[in-house]
């Protein structure tokens, strides 16, 4: 039986189907218990659960982190929310130092399956520290995983493999998107495993590589786009680690170009590695310069400027046609 959600909805009803199957999962941080977090994607999981197994932290998310990687190391599954992803950097020595190197430090004795959970991203006029793109700090860090869902039915499907995976997981919430859409989501829990991508939309002019939020505006500038006879082949990334590097190699020996489309700024952003690997295991097949829209590389702007910042879908379909008419 399925259910039609929205992304919010999705995470909620994952976190739900987890904590009924398993018992030493437990969720907390800022907001999450009472009020359900500022987004709402825990609303009734403590009247459910109760208040061990839920409940809010102080605004501290050092202490957060902390706490979650002995609860780890101990037999539990914590689940912790960094109320925006902006707000994580106070806890960024924990993950680096511990969260990322425990099963290396410990040669395997011990694991962190735990996950960070945050919304993401920009698009819905906040203030300063709640639009940031992080993902390329964390991708650099090895130990993590790196997860960003772009549709409700993903972003349950990912989560419950986050949640049961044995090692630490970011998981990015694109915020833009909690409501922006409906998807049929199966009621029962199923997994989408990690560091798969997914072909969305199959074409021969040119790849698209892309994650999250973005995803949809994508899909908008290649409608565009098809009307001038233009065939785009739209890959979701999903997972930013580990990467699945063979869904857009083999994309672009067939079509012979590369867009990489990512609201976090260019320099040293997630598109330079993806078009590192394209031209270390497709160059010869390349019929263009591989191309990336991003962000600019400034502080992401105050609400009055941020439709600015974000490549919007008339910009992406203008770069597509740069790169299939060069």
């Amino acid at each position: 039986m399925a259910n039609t959600l929205n992304i919010v909805q999705a995470i909620n009803q994952a976190l739900m189907n987890e904590m009924e199957l398993d018992n030493t999962v437990v969720v907390y941080g800022e907001d999450v218990g009472v009020e359900g977090g500022v987004f709402r994607a825990t609303v009734e999981l403590q009247k459910k659960f109760g208040n061990t197994r839920v409940f809010d932290s102080p605004l501290a998310e050092s202490a957060i982190v902390g706490t979650a990687i002995g609860m780890a190391i101990n037999g539990l599954k914590p689940v912790v929310e960094m109320q925006f992803s902006g707000f994580v950097y106070p806890a960024f020595n924990q993950i680096i130092s511990h969260v990322a190197r425990m099963r290396n430090r410990s040669r395997g004795r011990y694991t962190l399956p735990m996950v960070i959970r945050a919304p993401y991203g920009g698009g819905i006029r906040a203030l300063e520290h709640h639009s940031e793109s992080m993902e390329a700090l964390f991708a650099h860090i090895p130990g993590l995983k790196i997860v960003i869902p772009s549709t409700p039915y993903d972003a349950k499907g990912l989560l419950i493999a986050a949640i049961r995976d044995p090692d630490p997981v970011l998981f990015w919430e694109p915020k833009r998107i909690y409501r922006a859409f409906k998807q049929e989501v199966p009621e029962e829990a199923y997994e989408i495993p990690l560091g798969k991508a997914k072909i969305i939309d199959e074409g021969t002019d040119i790849t698209i590589v892309t994650w999250g939020a973005m995803v949809r505006d994508v899909q908008k500038a290649a409608e565009m786009v098809k009307a001038k006879g233009i065939k785009p082949e739209i890959i979701d990334l999903r997972t930013i680690a580990p990467m699945d590097r063979d869904s857009f190699v083999e994309s672009v020996k067939k079509t012979g170009r590369i867009l990489v489309v990512h609201e976090a700024p260019k320099t040293l952003g997630v598109g330079a590695e993806i078009i590192s690997i394209v031209n270390e295991k497709a160059f010869l097949y390349l019929e263009a310069p591989p191309t990336r829209l991003t962000g600019f590389d400034t502080t992401f702007p105050l609400p009055r400027g941020e439709q600015h910042y974000i490549p919007s879908p008339e910009r992406i379909a203008k770069t597509i046609e740069d790169v299939v008419n060069y």
